[in-house]
């Protein structure tokens, strides 16, 4: 049974982005692609001012909604995508 996500704590720009990615394993932008990588200084980089002053609400979103294996290293972003977009069952656990 796949749970409902609530993706209200962050901004809402971002989004469709991250319920792209999770739901269908689109690969996001630079930014979200960094913070789903796990690559602080990276997604720092590149947020625009209002991604950079949430970015903690990112972290808390990852934690409290994102299934586990969504995020974490590239390879762990790489395989989540792939399983999405063929369609297989990857473990969808919530974390």
């Amino acid at each position: 049974m796949t749970r409902t996500r609530d993706y209200s704590g962050l901004p809402e720009h971002m989004r469709p982005g991250m319920q792209r990615y999770l739901e269908h394993g689109i690969i996001p932008g630079s930014f979200l692609l960094a913070v789903l990588e796990n690559d602080l200084m990276g997604a720092a980089g590149k947020a625009d001012a209002v991604n950079l002053a949430r970015l903690a609400d990112y972290a808390r979103f990852l934690y409290s909604e994102a299934p586990r294996g969504s995020y974490g290293s590239s390879e762990d972003v790489r395989e989540w995508s792939k399983a999405r977009q063929t369609g297989s069952s990857q473990c969808e656990q919530s974390a």
